[in-house]
């Protein structure tokens, strides 16, 4: 029986949406135009209100605002954005786990993808910079190539330039992988890093399984609709001993590259995953609206047993969904 996606529309008023003719059930309660963000549109998840309504009609132009509620076979909350909304969305999201988790925990254990990275360029304005406990926040990669840091395709690079470069987080709470070693012996050191983080707590343990278990990961999706380094028909899917792997022969380059197993990634209390981009509407409507009868793509795979799953779409992404 299929269950619920749940997805609201952030955009400007003056941009408009083309609607597919396809049902959805539309709540009642509209969003307010949000102060911060000037003429964007923002609103709170459908699972902040008591009431849906009933009353099933077409997404349409004039409701833009609107919550809306599809039927599919995973149960997601899933938000749509303009760009720059999305990083606006995005970083107060990330703001408000980093607040609570060093609230509770006394870190915020945070992993990265790489194109998550550049929608975090919000969090570096003084509004966040000078809020956030940055001293408490310990930085991870969801999965790194092989390569020296300095290499225009290190993921490491790319956060460092574009985020951590720019706020005061420790240098020795940026965990990164030993690029002087191969593929299999830099996924093992990673993995020895996080079992000596997770005894010290500074990574949370799930109690039922003992895996490591982040604050939060921001994934990203190929428009193959990949995660991680985790690519259709790898044999790195089916590893579930592990929690860090490596490819050597990955599809596209560089062929060498780490990456966090499926157990850990679903193990994450928060797992947001940042798509972009009308070349991975495909993949976003095959994870959202597909009956994962055979599961053909990663990002179908992603499915939290301890936590939340959040989808930030830009409209792009999110085009087939209408």
């Amino acid at each position: 029986m299929a269950t619920s996606t749940i997805f609201s529309l952030s955009c400007t008023p003056q941009t408009t949406l083309l609607s597919k003719p396809k049902s959805h059930t539309l709540s009642t309660s509209m969003s307010l135009l949000s102060p911060q963000v000037g003429q964007n549109c923002l609103h709170n998840p459908l699972r902040n209100y008591n009431i849906v309504s009933p009353i099933s009609m077409k997404p349409n132009r004039n409701h833009v605002g609107g919550l809306v509620k599809a039927s599919v076979d995973n149960n997601n909350n899933v938000e749509v954005f303009s760009k720059e909304h999305l990083a606006v969305s995005l970083a107060k999201y990330v703001a408000d786990l980093s607040n609570k988790f060093i609230k509770e925990r006394g870190y915020f254990a945070i992993a990265l993808s790489a194109g998550s990275i550049k929608y975090l360029r919000k969090l570096v304005e003084p509004h966040y910079s000078n809020t956030i406990q940055w001293s408490k926040w310990h930085i991870f990669w969801v999965d790194e190539k092989v390569v020296p840091k300095t290499h225009v395709d290190s993921n490491y690079k790319l956060a460092y330039d574009g985020f951590i470069s720019k706020v005061p987080i420790p240098p020795h709470n940026v965990n990164t992988i030993d690029d002087a070693l191969p593929a299999d012996g830099a996924a093992d050191v990673y993995q020895t890093t996080l079992k000596r983080l997770v005894a010290s707590n500074v990574i949370a343990k799930s109690l039922a399984t003992g895996l490591p278990k982040f604050d939060l990961m921001l994934l990203d999706m190929g428009p193959d609709g990949h995660v991680a380094s985790l690519f259709p028909g790898h044999t790195t899917l089916n590893e579930t001993k592990k929690w860090v792997t490596f490819l050597k022969n990955a599809p596209i380059p560089p062929p060498e590259r780490i990456t966090f197993t499926l157990p850990v990634i679903n193990t994450s209390s928060n797992i947001a995953m940042v798509v972009t981009g009308a070349g991975k509407a495909d993949a976003v409507y095959s994870a959202l609206e597909e009956t994962p009868s055979v599961y053909n793509l990663p990002a179908q795979l992603v499915s939290p047993t301890e936590g939340e799953l959040k989808w930030f779409l830009d409209k792009g992404a999110a085009s087939r969904l209408w």
